[in-house]
């Protein structure tokens, strides 16, 4: 059973930077689809970032530009650099491989 763990959230002034970690517990290098998600209070859990096996990303549109996902498959662990924050950006964000989650990272992004 996989199990995620994010990490690196905080608070930050919007045009701040944020770099988010998800370490897995098992080894990544086989699984070809790892995303992160984020939900905002009141709001629906949204798809931010899809990252492949091969390193190929998908974003939405909001994010796109200024968000960026990575994955060291030696460290078992996922990023998400985050840049250029702003205030509609404040989420829990978590990490999702198949049918695990994390417990997700508070991000908070003061405007």
């Amino acid at each position: 059973q996989v199990q995620l763990v994010e990490s690196g959230g905080g608070l930050v002034q919007a045009g701040g930077s944020l770099r988010l970690s998800c370490a897995a517990s098992v080894s990544i290098f086989r699984f070809n689809i790892m995303r992160w998600y984020r939900q905002a209070p009141g709001k629906q859990r949204e798809l931010v970032a899809t990252i492949t096996s091969g390193g190929s990303t998908i974003y939405t549109d909001s994010v796109r530009g200024r968000f960026t996902s990575s994955r060291d498959n030696a460290k078992n662990t996922v990023y998400l650099q985050m840049n250029s924050l702003k205030p509609e950006d404040t989420a829990v964000y978590y990490c999702n491989i198949q049918l695990a989650w994390g417990k997700g990272t508070q991000v908070t992004v003061s405007s």
